[in-house]
C-alpha cells in the first residue's frame, strides 16, 4: 500500500498518474489524501481508496497511514506561517503516525542546499532540511529529494511575459543554476516508491539536464515563444514590501527572501550533476509543451 499525499498538485498529479500505470503490476494498491476529491483526475475514480481531509490532521493520519508500506510526503506551502511551522509542525503529526502504524519507507519532496555554507540560513529550504531530520528521526527508511527551484514558477509569470515580454526574479542575470520539471520529480518519486530495497536515510537530488541562468532562460523563451523575452532583476527588499502587501506572513515572506538571497550566492550548487542525478525534461522542451501554451492561451 503507497500513500500519496497533496495527489493533485505539480508533483502529486504526474505521481498520481505514474502510479497508476506501474501499481498494479508491481502488486501495489493506492491511497490518497486529499481535501477536494473532485480534484483527482478520473483516471483515479475507482482505482485509489480516497481519505478525505488534510494530512496536516492525525486523525486523518491515522486513517490513511493504517496498513501503509510506503509514503510520499509534499507539504504544502502555507503563507499564514513562519517557515519552522509551516514544514515541522505541518508534518509533527504525521512523525507520530509513521511509528504508530509501522510505516516502513517516506519519499519527501525537499531542496538542495544541505551540507552548505548556506544551509542554516536559508529561509523555506532551513525549514524543509528541518523537516527532513524530523522525519529521518521516526526510524523510517527516508529518502528526500533534494531539487532545485522549479520550470513550473515560471508559469507565475506566464502574464507579464505575455504582456510586457518581461519576467522577474531577484537573482544575478547570469547566475546559472540547476533546475528542475516538476514531472521529472514525479519520476524519481514513483520509482523510489515502487522499489522499496533501500533503507536508512539520504538524500536523492533532482537536478535537471543543465544549469541555466536567467539570461539563458530569456534566450530560450525567445526562440521558442517567437516574441522578445528579457529578465528583470528585482531588489529583495521590493519582493517583501510586494508579498508583505498581498497580506502574507511576514516571517513567510522573510523565509522567502532568505531562500532567494541563498540561491544567489550558490545554495543550489552544492551537489555534482552526474548520470543519476541528472534528470531529463531540458527547459525548451518544457517551454514548448508546457510554458508556450500558457503564454499564448
Amino acid at each position: 500500500m503507497i500513500v500519496i499525499t497533496a495527489p493533485t498538485g505539480n508533483i502529486g498529479r504526474p505521481l498520481l498518474s505514474r502510479l497508476l500505470e506501474s501499481a498494479p503490476a508491481a502488486g501495489e494498491e493506492l491511497r490518497v489524501i486529499v481535501r477536494d476529491p473532485a480534484r483527482l483526475p478520473d483516471a483515479a475514480r475507482g482505482r485509489v481508496e480516497v481519505v478525505t481531509g488534510s494530512h496536516g490532521d492525525s486523525a486523518v493520519l491515522d486513517r490513511a497511514f493504517e496498513g501503509a508500506d510506503a509514503v510520499f510526503w509534499l507539504v504544502p506551502p502555507d503563507a499564514s506561517l513562519a517557515p519552522y511551522d509551516g514544514f515541522s509542525g505541518f508534518t509533527r503529526p504525521a512523525v507520530k503516525a509513521l511509528a504508530a502504524h509501522g510505516v516502513g519507507h517516506v519519499v519527501g519532496v525537499s531542496a538542495l542546499g544541505r551540507g552548505t555554507p548556506l544551509a542554516g540560513r536559508a529561509g523555506l529550504v532551513t525549514a524543509s532540511l528541518a523537516m527532513d531530520d524530523l522525519i529521518a528521526g521516526s526510524g523510517v527508511a527516508y529518502r528526500a529529494l533534494a531539487n532545485p527551484s522549479f520550470f513550473e514558477n515560471l508559469l507565475e509569470e506566464a502574464g507579464s511575459i505575455r504582456e510586457q515580454g518581461v519576467f522577474t526574479d531577484v537573482v544575478d542575470a547570469d547566475r546559472k543554476a540547476p533546475l528542475v520539471a516538476t514531472a521529472d520529480i514525479a519520476a524519481v518519486a514513483a520509482g523510489l516508491l515502487l522499489d522499496r530495497s533501500w533503507t536508512g536515510v539520504d538524500d536523492v537530488p533532482v537536478l535537471g539536464p543543465e544549469d541555466l541562468s536567467p539570461n539563458d532562460l530569456a534566450r530560450i523563451m525567445t526562440a521558442r515563444l517567437g516574441r522578445p523575452v528579457r529578465y528583470e532583476r528585482r531588489p529583495l527588499d521590493e519582493l517583501f514590501t510586494t508579498l508583505v502587501g498581498h497580506g502574507l506572513n511576514e516571517a513567510f515572506v522573510q523565509g522567502i527572501v532568505d531562500m532567494k538571497r541563498a540561491k544567489d550566492q550558490g545554495l543550489d550548487a552544492g551537489v555534482v550533476r552526474t548520470p543519476d542525478t541528472a534528470s531529463p525534461t531540458g527547459f525548451e522542451e518544457w517551454c514548448a509543451r508546457t510554458l508556450k501554451p500558457a503564454v499564448l492561451s
